[in-house]
């Protein structure tokens, strides 16, 4: 090894990515059903993004969240999903040392962003059910911003630890990542220097997010729960409770699969369950967040139907102005 691979901790250039399976025919037909998802993904994520920026009704806290969202389900997706596909079109997919540092980067950091805005939308219904004369207030577009900008801080420094641990690790000789993108298990396993470290500060720091983001929704929805109970009409337990639904839902999924992920003991599934479920909470679950929140929220789908009503509308007035 000579000076600079030891400045560099790492004789190791690139990685190949062995993706989900070898076989042809079964390369095809996953590449067209998650080509199609990411698609979705893409047109559902920026099509909730758009509608909340411009239609004036969904001008609201809970909106506001629900667009960065969408955002960092997008960016999440595109920084995993186009590197899968290309694994299923060539013989030898490879991610060089640093295009990997990147990708694992990014995976963390807006993975972290995504649990502080879960947590973030619990409190938000929180305090819109518990305390509505309050809600105003306390949930002002400057608290909203700062809100924001923890969840972002969050993210970074969830980025930065895991970043820290991957740079810590001391790659020598084999590179084949038995997993379709850069995630920390499976390139543990190839480290040749003691991970004890690198570890226990990446343990640490997403056991951290997962914690307190848990923490938070629960107690929140525990709230919301006693209040809704304390209710004495039907129809206000019933409006109250279906506010939330949308948001329990992407949480349930999101949490359910990272959970199963990182928090279970490694012995207690294979390699192949953990490339099934990491391709659910990276390729299926930011495709079904926007459709969730469209499908189960009323004032989304209002405004959606307004939209396009109006554009609708406004082409038909334009197309008989011109004829007149």
């Amino acid at each position: 090894m000579d000076s600079q691979e030891g400045m560099n901790h790492t004789a190791v250039r690139e990685f190949i990515l062995l993706g989900l399976t070898d076989d042809p025919v079964l390369c095809i037909i996953l590449f067209m059903i998650i080509l199609c998802i990411y698609l979705v993904t893409i047109s559902g994520n920026l099509s909730t993004i758009i509608l909340i920026r411009i239609s004036s009704q969904l001008h609201h806290p809970m909106y506001f969240f629900l667009s960065h969202l969408a955002s960092a389900d997008l960016v999440f997706s595109s920084s995993v999903t186009p590197n899968m596909l290309v694994n299923f079109l060539v013989e030898r997919n490879t991610i060089t040392y640093l295009g990997c540092a990147i990708q694992f980067g990014f995976t963390a950091f807006f993975g972290a962003v995504e649990c502080f805005l879960l947590a973030v939308m619990a409190y938000d219904r929180f305090l819109a059910i518990c305390n509505p004369l309050l809600y105003s207030t306390k949930m002002s577009t400057q608290v909203c911003v700062q809100l924001l900008i923890v969840a972002y801080m969050g993210g970074f420094l969830n980025s930065f630890s895991f970043i820290f641990s991957f740079f810590s690790l001391f790659f020598c000789g084999p590179n084949r990542v038995n997993h379709f993108f850069c995630d920390f298990a499976p390139l543990i396993e190839l480290s040749c220097s003691d991970a004890s470290v690198p570890i226990a500060v990446s343990s640490f720091s997403a056991g951290f997010v997962l914690m307190v983001t848990v923490l938070v929704i629960a107690v929140s929805y525990i709230c919301i729960l006693i209040t809704i109970l304390k209710m004495h009409s039907t129809e206000g337990r019933h409006k109250a409770f279906s506010t939330c639904t949308s948001h329990l839902t992407v949480v349930t999924l999101f949490y359910g699969t990272t959970i199963f992920i990182y928090v279970m003991p490694k012995s207690s599934y294979s390699t192949d369950e953990n490339k099934v479920v990491s391709v659910f909470y990276t390729v299926v679950i930011p495709m079904l967040n926007p459709l969730i929140y469209t499908l189960r929220n009323k004032e989304i789908k209002g405004a959606l139907k307004r939209e396009l009503g109006r554009r609708i509308f406004s082409s038909d007035a334009c197309y008989f102005c011109r004829i007149s």
